[in-house]
């Protein structure tokens, strides 16, 4: 199942008109608009496929200008994710483990190396 949210872009004369058809439109779920032409709706579908068929949909309402895919959420992708994270050392083992919270000592992000020469220039400052 894939689930992504679309921004639908029209002029602010038709929104009241875009809204009440994407409201009426089986292919997505609306859920909120503003008052300068942008509509937020989700939709759902088997595969990128479906998706496609239903963004093609809410790109022919009348008075549409545009209809943008923002997220996207595949169930597929996340489990092929979670078995590549279980089988693999990118995970620290103790992540997993139950360790009471008060024990836990972080150190900053892994990705900058040079966090020490970075705290002593923020103190400076």
């Amino acid at each position: 199942m894939n689930i992504s949210s679309i921004v639908v872009q029209t002029r602010p004369e038709y929104i009241n008109e875009v809204v009440e058809s994407l409201k009426k439109c089986e292919a997505c779920e609306y859920h909120l608009h503003d008052e300068v032409g942008r509509v937020i709706v989700t939709i759902e579908g088997n595969g990128v496929q479906e998706e496609l068929e239903k963004l093609r949909v809410i790109e022919s309402i009348p008075h549409v200008v545009s209809a943008d895919m923002q997220m996207a959420y595949s169930e597929d992708e996340l489990d092929e994710h979670i078995e590549v994270l279980e089988d693999s050392d990118i995970v620290p083992k103790m992540l997993n483990e139950d360790i009471p919270v008060e024990d836990i000592v972080y150190r900053g992000d892994l990705k900058r190396k040079n966090l020490e020469g970075f705290a002593k220039e923020f103190d400076k400052r």
